[in-house]
Order: structure tokens, then C-alpha cells, then sequence
């Protein structure tokens, strides 16, 4: 037999895929999935669903994804053969967790906006909750935007450096036990509850100044820097490590030195991860109510100093109209704060693609 002869008896021999005569290679027709999920929806409304209009909207949705697994996974064994159906349970189990973290953020999102939107207005972003009592007055949220925004960007501007440099110098450098010393810490400061930061910084603050009363926006800042800093070494380390080592030897070949090497190479490279990193680090504290319950403190009024008297901030405003049952403030209050983080992420994705080397 010649080679050419072999390879035709071999190729017909061997089952082509999506030949409906070859055992194993039968496939699901696309709409089969879709009509075992309506089975089993319908099934579960029938079991789950009350005589009087009410349901269970928990367990109707566990029984039906259940009986679903269960008849998908049956129906793909018997007709495509084992592998097929295990690749459809995963498959379906993957596409199932993906539905349950996604659900519940979208229901959040909609709540919010639905609950949050009815009070915006320019007199809401302007207006302060000074004489929110009297008759006629229109509270806002403008002194609490603007004592975020304070809070906030002082924060940040004294945690990123702080934090970049320190993860360069883990990465980088050789420090001996100082290094361990400062990865130990990092690993503590991770795990700090809030309301410990803002006591930390409640009882450092009033000694530093002389004044056991002590409130203001730059405390409820460094309490806030206690919990962005590690997050931000944490996020740039992992970074710096993404960095092929041979980058950094291809500079040093050249001559270049290791502080070039790191602002031209390590940091330029790293730069759209470091970048993003910084902006969930600021999302993560930008929400933080309790410590500056603690330090900032509240106030109905406008206060444009961060070392003077207190500061109102977006949660702590939250948290004060939910307790006095202002729920409409509170919803407007949290829509703002929503706001501000989505336009912090498009920031960070303009940065990091200005600044990413290109290709």
C-alpha cells in the first residue's frame, strides 16, 4: 500500500467532527439548552410559586438551575457522549458563577441610580444641609462633595508616593532585614480594620497639635493614608515583579544606571498596572465612613480648609440622613459617591493609556 493509499484508508477511518454517523461526535442542536432552561424555570415556578401571587424567588431559582444541571447534563451524556457533557457542566457552572457576582452588582447599580436619581438637581450638589429644617430650604450635598474631594486627594497624594516608593524599594533593591522588617508591616497595615485606623489617627493627631478636641479633613486623611498605603506597596510590588528581568539587564548592558533604569524601563512598563492599582486603592478608601466618623467628624456647612474645624464627607453625609431618615438624601448622596469612583476609573484608563509604551 502506497503512502498516499494509508493516508485515505486512515483519514476514513478516523471519525470526522460533526459527522452525525460517527459515534461521539453528535451535537446538541443550539436551541436544546435554551428550551431545558425554560423547562426548568417553569418546573421551578410551579413548585415554588404561591397561590396567592407570592414566591420564594431564592429557592425557585436554586430548584431551577438544579433540575437544568440535571437534565442538560443527562441529555449531553446520552447524545454527545461523556466529554461533551462534561464540558457543558463546566460550561454551565462557569457561566453560572459569572451570573452571580454580575447579578447582584447590577442590581446594586440599579437601585442606586432608580432611588438616587429623583433627588439630583443643581441645588443638591450645591446646597449644604445647613437650616434643612425651616420651611422652603433645600438640603444638598455640596459641602460633603467638596470635603471628598479634599480628603481624598490629600490622601492620595501622600499614599501613592509613599507607596510606590516603598514597593520599589522591596523589588529593586537589596535591603537585608529592613526589608523583611517593612514586608512584615505591609502585611499588618493590609489587614487593620478602619475603625482602628481612625482611632490610630485620633489619638496621634490631637497630641501632635496640643488640642484634645482636634477634628479636621487632614485627620480623617491620614487615617485614611493608614489603609491606601498597603494596598498601593501591595498592587505596585506585584507590578514591578510582572517586569521581565531582561529589560532591566538589556538597560544595564547599555551603561544606563539603576535609578534611569527604573523610572525609563521598570516604572514605564509597569505603569498601566500601577496605574489602575492606585485607582481601586482610592475607590477602596473613598467610601470609608467609620474612621472619618471618628476624625473628620460632621458638619452642615462648607469648609474649604483641610486643618480647620471638621469636614463633611460623602459617607459620613450617608450614613447621617439614613439615621435621621432622610432615605432620598442618603440615595442621592450614595449616587454621587458612585459617580465619583466611575469617573476616577475613566481617569485611570485615559492615564494608563497615554502613558503605556506602545505596541
Amino acid at each position: 500500500m502506497s503512502e498516499s493509499e494509508f493516508v485515505a484508508v486512515r483519514n476514513d477511518a478516523e471519525p470526522k467532527v460533526g459527522d452525525p454517523t460517527k459515534a461521539g461526535t453528535k451535537r446538541l442542536p443550539k436551541w436544546v439548552p435554551w428550551a431545558v432552561g425554560a423547562v426548568s424555570a417553569l418546573a421551578s415556578v410551579l413548585a415554588f410559586g404561591g397561590p396567592d401571587g407570592t414566591s420564594n424567588i431564592m429557592g425557585m431559582t436554586i430548584v431551577a438551575v438544579l433540575i437544568y444541571l440535571a437534565a442538560i447534563l443527562i441529555l449531553s451524556r446520552n447524545y454527545e457522549g461523556a466529554r461533551h457533557s462534561s464540558d457543558r457542566l463546566a460550561t454551565t457552572l462557569i457561566g453560572g458563577s459569572f451570573l452571580l457576582a454580575v447579578v447582584p452588582l447590577l442590581s446594586l447599580l440599579y437601585t442606586v441610580v432608580v432611588n438616587g436619581l429623583g433627588v439630583m438637581s443643581g441645588a443638591f450638589l450645591n446646597h449644604t444641609t445647613e437650616g434643612m429644617t425651616l420651611e422652603g430650604a433645600v438640603p444638598g450635598a455640596g459641602h460633603a462633595i467638596i470635603g471628598t474631594l479634599e480628603v481624598t486627594l490629600s490622601t492620595a497624594l501622600i499614599a501613592i508616593p509613599l507607596g510606590v516608593f516603598t514597593a520599589i524599594y522591596l523589588v529593586e533593591y537589596e535591603g537585608g532585614w529592613l526589608k523583611k522588617v517593612i514586608t512584615f508591616l505591609v502585611d499588618i497595615m493590609t489587614g487593620i480594620p478602619s475603625i482602628v485606623a481612625g482611632l490610630f489617627a485620633a489619638a496621634m493627631l490631637p497630641l501632635l497639635v496640643g488640642d484634645p478636641g482636634y477634628r479636621s479633613g487632614f485627620m480623617g486623611a491620614a487615617a485614611l493614608v493608614v489603609l491606601m498605603t498597603p494596598l498601593v506597596v501591595r498592587n505596585t510590588e506585584e507590578m514591578l515583579r510582572l517586569v521581565s528581568n531582561e529589560l532591566r539587564e538589556a538597560a544595564y548592558a547599555l551603561g544606563v544606571t539603576k535609578s534611569r533604569t527604573i523610572v525609563k524601563v521598570v516604572l514605564r512598563t509597569a505603569l498601566p498596572g500601577i496605574v489602575s492599582g492606585c485607582v481601586i486603592a482610592t475607590a477602596r478608601i473613598i467610601g470609608e465612613s467609620a474612621p472619618l466618623l471618628i476624625t473628620a467628624g460632621s458638619t452642615d456647612y462648607y469648609n474649604f480648609s483641610l486643618f480647620n474645624d471638621r469636614v463633611m464627607t460623602l459617607p459620613v453625609f450617608v450614613y447621617n440622613q439614613y439615621v435621621a431618615g432622610n432615605f432620598s438624601l442618603a440615595w442621592g448622596g450614595a449616587l454621587v459617591l458612585v459617580v465619583l469612583v466611575l469617573i476616577l476609573n475613566l481617569i485611570a484608563k485615559l492615564i494608563a493609556h497615554w502613558f503605556a509604551p506602545k505596541g
